[in-house]
């Protein structure tokens, strides 16, 4: 079941996309309400939403949902192999890498839908795409084991971390962060697609396999398949809890996958910016089995006051 956020006229509901793709709003309730409530009462309400009238009015797509926690994790080997190339002029993976699934948090305030323009940050020369996929938690926990972690998870959907790598190569020579490099925007959507849809899209070891690909204005530039990644989601999930709360509402990224997943994994491994850093206009469209397309459209950003140097 697919379910949205959407704006008509001035409303914003929560609605269902059947098969056919007609909307049915959700009776006063909310997509994170329904999150909140878990998996099988959110299929209960969605399978009574279908069979109200669908809505009639042009909509406008916003994202699917609003976590208070975004945990963004580095799963793909070959991704972390070609940006260190590009971002640091390293060379290999770390062996740290390989013990534990690596994760930052960044900012939920400026997660937008399908239809929102990312405007570039000011002063960024290379803006960057990453296309990912993310899963919803319906319930949470603390140190889960990875079949409660699989239990735990509502829903997925496509999640594009944007980068603006030159910011992020000056934060990574201070050993903090990603912090402006990052927290600008994240695009989110088009819609949450419940976990029960993947059910027979897992591989042998646990790894949903689904074909992700990316391209700009029309060109493909990137495609993997999410068994590329090194760790499952629920040992992802597992991990974070470790020690720690997961809660309901809650997002984990897989982080970007190989295959030309962004333009800084390409920039590392042919040692030059080709294909060339976003630009405003610049369409990115990302598309994963089973989750539709998330299409955004690239703008220049604001000036920004300028701070105060540092006292010496």
């Amino acid at each position: 079941m697919r379910f949205a956020t959407v704006r008509a006229g001035t409303q914003t509901l929560g609605v269902v996309v059947s098969p056919s793709g007609s909307l049915h709003p959700l009776p006063g309730s909310s997509v994170d309400q329904l999150v909140a409530l878990g998996l099988s009462r959110a299929l209960e309400i969605g399978a009574e939403a279908l069979r109200s009238a669908p809505i009639a009015s042009e909509v406008t797509f916003l994202a699917p949902v609003r976590p208070t926690c975004v945990r963004d994790f580095v799963t793909f080997e070959s991704h972390v192999e070609g940006v260190r190339r590009s971002v640091d002029g390293s060379s290999g993976v770390p062996d740290a890498w390989y013990d534990a699934p690596t994760f930052y948090f960044t900012n939920p305030h400026t997660i937008v839908g399908p239809s929102a323009e990312v405007r570039r940050p000011w002063g960024c020369s290379a803006l960057d795409f990453e296309l990912e996929v993310a899963c919803v938690l319906g319930s949470g926990g603390t140190s889960l084991t990875e079949a409660g972690a699989a239990q735990a998870i509502f829903g997925y959907t496509i999640f594009n971390d944007w980068s603006a790598r030159d910011l992020q190569s000056r934060e990574l020579k201070v050993g903090l962060g990603p912090a402006k490099g990052k927290d600008f925007c994240t695009s989110i959507g088009p819609w949450l697609v419940t976990a029960d849809e993947f059910a027979s899209r897992h591989d042998a070891d646990g790894f949903l396999d689904l074909a992700c690909t990316v391209s700009v204005n029309g060109t493909g530039v990137g495609h993997d398949r999410l068994t590329s990644m090194g760790w499952t989601f629920p040992t992802m999930i597992a991990y974070a809890s470790r020690d720690s709360v997961v809660a309901a509402g809650d997002l984990l990224a897989s982080g970007t996958t190989g295959g030309g997943g962004c333009l800084a994994e390409l920039w590392g491994r042919a040692g030059t910016q080709d294909p060339p850093p976003l630009e405003p206009g610049d369409v990115v469209a990302i598309t994963v089995d089973g989750l539709g397309t998330l299409t955004t459209t690239v703008a220049e950003g604001h000036p920004v006051p300028p701070l105060t140097p540092f006292r010496k």
